[in-house]
């Protein structure tokens, strides 16, 4: 049977969840939906610099239990729904140096972030949509979930790594019942955070932010397309996601990168 979709409107009707959507990628992805007609609901731990009386904004700290739990009760309270997760919450805070500078803390602190709280979320969530036999899960994830950078980012990449796993076992097990899940990695991105990663990179191992930066690079092993993803080009490609065009994906993990990760 054809179907016949609105480009435009596609999205109205529908409620979004974005966390991580102050800034970067986040923002970008919630100014996408929004665009497509979704009512979106934002979170971070800090309320965004530019006040959006457009998008519904909740502070929690994710990495929390009780943060999770806040933004699931709100949510359910308010909206008595969600059709769409988008899990982008997360990031690197740990410091150069390799698996010895690593204390107990940086691994705790980067599990919580990257991967239990898109479980936690998912677990407060499924239900709904499960009853419902509708909603789409997105979880992004990160090319280091396959290219680890030990000498900066190795929890990180390690949380990635089980997020991707997770991700996919749950579609197998929810795809029956009507949700759709799936998995971005993104490369590297133009953000604010990359950019201070790269400042926090250069003070410890005494180079310049130039110096940093290539050294990244080199661990990447280059970006043939030649330049780090700008946020819109993550959120133009989340926008198909969760749209009825994209209503037979699940399961799969899309890697964003500009060719960085060569054929295995």
């Amino acid at each position: 049977m054809e179907q016949e979709f609105n480009f435009n409107n596609e999205l109205s009707g529908k409620i979004a969840l974005v966390t991580g959507g102050t800034k970067g990628a986040g923002k970008a992805i919630a100014d996408r939906l929004e665009k497509a007609g979704a009512t979106v609901i934002i979170t971070a731990r800090n309320h965004p610099e530019q006040k959006n009386e457009t998008q519904h904004f909740i502070s929690a700290d994710l990495s929390q239990t009780s943060g999770t739990q806040k933004v699931v009760d709100e949510i359910l309270s308010r909206y008595g729904r969600l059709d769409i997760l988008v899990s982008n919450v997360g990031g690197s805070e740990t410091k150069a140096g390799g698996y010895a500078a690593l204390s107990e803390a940086d691994w705790m602190h980067s599990r919580q972030t990257n991967l239990l709280a898109p479980v936690r979320l998912d677990r407060g969530f499924l239900p709904q949509m499960i009853r419902r036999h509708s909603g789409v899960i997105i979880h992004i994830a990160s090319i280091q979930g396959r290219l680890p950078l030990y000498d900066s980012t190795l929890p990180y990449a390690s949380a990635k790594a089980g997020l991707i796993n997770y991700s996919k076992g749950l579609s197998n097990e929810v795809a029956p019942k009507g949700v759709r899940v799936l998995t971005v990695s993104p490369g590297w991105i133009n953000t604010t955070s990359s950019k201070a990663m790269m400042e926090r990179i250069a003070e410890s191992s005494k180079m310049t932010l130039e110096e940093a930066t290539q050294s990244v690079m080199d661990g990447l092993g280059g970006i043939p397309i030649g330049r780090p993803a700008q946020p819109e080009d993550i959120a133009e490609f989340l926008g198909f996601l969760v749209s009825p065009r994209a209503n037979y994906l699940t399961g799969t993990e899309y890697v964003i990168d500009g060719g960085t990760i060569p054929t295995s």
